[in-house]
């Protein structure tokens, strides 16, 4: 009977145990990361590692969720959700941004820089460090980090596209911020903004002509089954990065603090690099399912939007930004 009691003790001091160390493994701290891609991109693959990477490195500390396919709305949303101090995070261009910190605008502009390793310069450089500051304090956002590359971006079209001229009279979707409308509209089309998750819809119903986007894009939204044409103009090197609230990101502990920051570049190379990677074997894909996929000489784009800096108020910007890229 002894016996049988001491087994019992043992059970339930086993049990009680074992909810202590439940509850001791529960995450000091939530952060939902949205995103506009699918779980296809490979850029995703650098959240799924950021994720990963976060709750080793943070010893269970911080917990990150991961919401595809804009599941916690559009871009803009979580922004502001961010900026009322929500912990949320969303991968995010820099022409959002440019609205509440202005310098964030130019890493959209038209053929600022080719490829990742330039565009990443830019981005771990002491000056852009200094736009993250004041990001912060004038709107409430903090970057984790904003070396997520996606590519160049392309011309998507029902029709074939070599100058700026085929570009007349058709209805192109953009992002709204005004570094990308006014590279579109110098490019030759007619800006319409809307959220990508409508692109498909749109095209399908002819509610707009065409769009643009980097290859990975194409793919995850499927649009090889509503476009006919990709024309390889490059025109923004699409980089972004991953942004959270100020006000909760200042409320961690200065070690999580640190290793969120951290590990979000580390998740961005992977991201980026994987990216690169993948180019080839998606521009193949498209092509086998019957989409023109073409090289042009992009020289009349980059002239017809080299404007777009100057009246931005970006072009001693480009100059500076062009350098630190080329070095």
């Amino acid at each position: 009977m002894h016996r049988t009691m001491k087994l019992g003790s043992t059970l339930v001091a086993t049990l009680v145990a074992g909810c202590i160390a439940g509850v001791a493994a529960a995450a000091d701290y939530t952060l939902s990361v949205n995103t506009a891609l699918a779980t296809t991109d490979p850029l995703y693959k650098g959240l799924e590692a950021f994720q990963a990477n976060v709750a080793e490195a943070s010893g269970g500390r911080i917990e990150v969720k991961l919401f595809p396919n804009s599941q916690l709305g559009p871009d803009e949303d979580v922004l502001e959700q961010a900026r009322a101090g929500a912990p949320v995070a969303v991968v995010v261009d820099g022409g959002r941004l440019a609205v509440f910190q202005n310098e964030f605008g130019v890493l959209g502009a038209p053929f600022l820089a080719s490829g990742y390793d330039g565009i990443r310069k830019v981005v771990t450089s002491d000056m852009f460090e200094e736009w993250v500051g004041k990001l912060h304090d004038a709107s409430g956002h903090q970057v984790l980090s904003f070396n997520w590359w996606q590519g160049e971006r392309h011309l998507l079209t029902k029709k074939e596209v070599n100058a700026p001229a085929d570009l007349a009279g058709i209805r192109m979707r953009t992002p709204g911020a005004p570094v990308w409308v006014e590279t579109v509209s110098a490019m030759g089309a007619t800006p319409t903004p809307m959220p990508w998750g409508d692109v498909y819809s749109a095209l399908q119903q002819n509610v707009i002509d065409g769009a643009e986007a980097q290859l990975p894009a194409v793919v995850g939204a499927k649009l090889d089954e509503v476009i006919s044409h990709i024309t390889k103009t490059g025109h923004i090197n699409l980089i972004t990065g991953l942004v959270t609230s100020a006000a909760w990101f200042d409320g961690l502990p200065a070690d999580l603090q640190k290793v969120l920051r951290e590990e979000a570049l580390k998740a961005g190379d992977i991201a980026s690099y994987g990216t690169r990677d993948s180019l080839e074997a998606i521009e193949a894909d498209l092509t086998a399912k019957g989409v023109s996929v073409r090289d042009i000489d992009v020289t009349a784009f980059k002239q017809a939007t080299a404007g777009v800096y100057e009246k931005l108020g970006y072009g001693e910007l480009r100059d500076t930004l062009q350098a630190i890229a080329a070095n």
